[in-house]
Formats: structure tokens, sequence, C-alpha cells
């Protein structure tokens, strides 16, 4: 498979695209027909068989979930474990830290908002300090004031959500991965919307711990993601609090010994249809090159921002790198007419509220947005003609 942008293919290869506008993928994305169909032969199977006698058959094959994931982010198959989402690949990661009364964690106001609710719980149940970095006036993260954050309260952790849901503001993780290298700090990244439309390099970016989940734009099933974990996190012994039987072998009466890999990170428990559903998303990424996604999808989101800003609506993604999630409404911050002709045109978008973004919302002074998020497999045409729609407003 090697489709390289052949914009035609792919599209054939997306039975969801008939009859509608799909600007949907920052929420859930259109499984390209190989990954539906790859699901539907493994669950056959376990009609027949069984899941024990169907997983033996297929080992080397779900085993080679991990080679290819490993290509997309550029690491090692030994650094990736397979999670139902990335929520639950976030809390086995955390889970592996041991905080401590007074611990500090620091991140930033975009952060993800389930990704912020775990940080409260931990402020109220193990009085953790969370530590919010500011931004400057252009949006970006103010990286003095992170250092200067890191020598004053010493933090557990530094997470940071590569891109938001509720904005197309593309976050400096590499920078903040040098710092937090140079004061040995942990380090974790969010990476759930930016897996899928543009390169992720964890060797780059120097984080310990990276989660990404299926269902956005890498274009795989709804309860899939996957969970990175350094080498460094590995050696150290980082595991979650919870383990089973899939992440330790039980050696003494009151031991365990952990598996050297990633994969003490999973449950023994798996639907492993859904695995193979994953696999064949990140493999048909990778065959078009992740590069080529980026350029692509950069083209699209520019036209569309360019185009709703000529067609009078206020554009909310501020920041110096803007990703495919176009985030806009009135000039008077009205959604609802935006919604009505969106929907009467069958353009599937979402909306972002305040209660999802309360930090950033509250500073740009508005409720919510309009939420479109074009992806490889929409064209310019699709593009315009949405405008056009949205013109008529």
């Amino acid at each position: 498979m090697n489709f390289i942008m052949d914009i035609q293919s792919i599209r054939q290869n997306t039975k969801g695209l008939s009859g509608k506008f799909f600007f949907n993928n920052a929420g859930s994305s259109l499984m390209p027909q190989t990954v539906v169909e790859s699901m539907i032969d493994y669950f056959n199977q376990e009609e027949q068989w069984g899941g024990y006698e169907v997983a033996d058959r297929n080992s080397q094959l779900l085993e080679s979930f991990y080679e290819e994931t490993s290509k997309l982010i550029h690491c090692k198959p030994s650094n990736i474990a397979f999670a139902t989402s990335s929520t639950d690949a976030y809390a086995k990661a955390l889970s592996s830290i041991i905080f401590k009364d007074g611990d500090c964690i620091i991140t930033t106001i975009n952060d993800y908002i389930s990704n912020q609710i775990t940080f409260i719980s931990l402020q109220k149940k193990l009085n953790v300090k969370v530590i919010r970095v500011k931004n400057l006036p252009n949006n970006e993260l103010d990286l003095e004031d992170l250092e200067n954050l890191i020598r004053e309260y010493h933090p557990k952790l530094v997470a940071v959500t590569h891109i938001p849901t509720n904005s197309g503001l593309i976050q400096n993780v590499e920078a903040v991965g040098k710092i937090c290298r140079q004061y040995d700090i942990i380090y974790l990244v969010d990476a759930s919307q930016s897996v899928g439309q543009m390169v992720v390099d964890v060797q780059k970016i120097n984080c310990d711990f990276l989660t990404a989940t299926g269902r956005k734009f890498l274009r795989g099933p709804r309860g899939t993601g996957f969970l990175y974990v350094s080498d460094k996190i590995l050696e150290q012994n980082y595991a979650p609090l919870l383990l089973d039987m899939r992440g330790a072998h039980w050696t003494e009466y009151n031991d365990y010994e952990l598996i050297n890999t990633a994969k003490r990170f999973e449950h023994w428990e798996t639907s492993f249809g859904s695995l193979l559903g994953l696999l064949e998303a990140v493999k048909y990424a990778n065959a078009i090159g992740l590069e080529h996604i980026e350029i692509y999808n950069r083209k699209l989101a520019e036209t569309l921002r360019q185009n709703l800003e000529n067609n009078g609506f206020k554009i909310m993604d501020k920041g110096m790198n803007l990703s495919s999630i176009v985030t806009f409404c009135e000039h008077n911050g009205d959604l609802d007419r935006i919604q009505k002709v969106l929907k009467e045109n069958h353009v599937f978008f979402s909306m972002s509220y305040k209660k999802s973004a309360l930090i950033d919302f509250t500073n740009k002074h508005i409720n919510g947005v309009v939420r479109l998020s074009p992806h490889y497999f929409n064209t310019l045409e699709e593009v315009e003609r949405v405008s056009q729609i949205l013109e008529s407003i």
C-alpha cells in the first residue's frame, strides 16, 4: 500500500464520505474500508473458533502492531503499549508516578479537559500542587516562565497537550522537552489530536510518555489508543499502579517481576479485533506518509481559515503554528446560526464550549466555538463549498 496522497484512491477507500462534507476529524474520523474489513474478519474468526484460538493463530500479525506504531512516532516496538484510549494511556502513565503530599505538576492553560480534571483530582486527594505556565501575548508558551517555575517548585512532572481540543494551537512540545531534560523532570505529552494529522517524533520531543487515540486523525476505531514509554522510564521500573499478569510475572508468593517492555502498561484482557483495526489505521497513515499528510492538511486548514475570515467570522485559533482544527464564531459570539446552516447542508462538525476549555475561553471572552477539522481525504473543493455555505449567514 502506497498512496502518497492519491486523493481519489483515499476517498474511494472511505465509504462514509458519500452525501456529506465530513469536517469532524478532531472528534471521531471516518475509518478507511480496510480498517473495518480487518476487524470484521477478525471477529468472524472469533465467532468460529473463540478468542483464545484466534489470538494464537494471529499472534504474529497482532505483534506487528508494536512494530508499525513505533514507525509512526519514531521509536522502538518495545516502547509501545496498546490502550483503549488516550485517556486510558494517560491515566496509566500518571499512576506509575508516586506522588506525595506537596509534590508539584506543571502544566499549561491549554491542557485537555480530562487531563485538567485528573490533575485537580490529584490535588484534592494527594495535595499535589498544580501550576500552569503562562502564555505569551501571541498565545505561545512562555518558556522563560516554565523554567522559572521549574526552579521554584522542582516539579515531579511536566505535562503538555500538543494540540488542545478546543483550538488549532500547536504547542511547542519540543522546546518544553529540552527544558525537562535539562532539569531531569518526567515529561508527559498528550498527542491525541496531533498523531495522524502531522509528523510526531518522540526523539525530537524528548518526552518520557506520550499518549494517542485511534478515533481522531489516525482514523482508527473508537476504544483504541496507545502509550509511548521511554527507555529511561522502563529502565527505572516505572509501572502502572494496578498491574496484572500482562505486565508482570508472579515470581514469589509476595513478589513479581516486571516485563521489560511498555506492555507492562497493558492489561491482559484486550479486544484484539480493535487492536487489529488500529494496526490497519496506523499502516494506512504510514503508507501515505505523515510528512505528506501534514503538508496537505496545512493547506486545507489555511484556506478554510482565510475563507472564514473573509466571510466575516471571528477566528479563535491563536498562535504561531496552527493545526487542522479550525475554531470560529460570529463576531458577536453567536453560534446558533452557524450550526443551523451546517446541519441543513450536511456538514459534519463539532462544538467546543467553555466547560471544556475553561481557562482558554475565559481569557478569550467567549462561551464556545464551532470546530471544523478537515483531513487529508477532504479536498480544496470541499473547503470552498463549505466556505460558500457559511457565506450565506
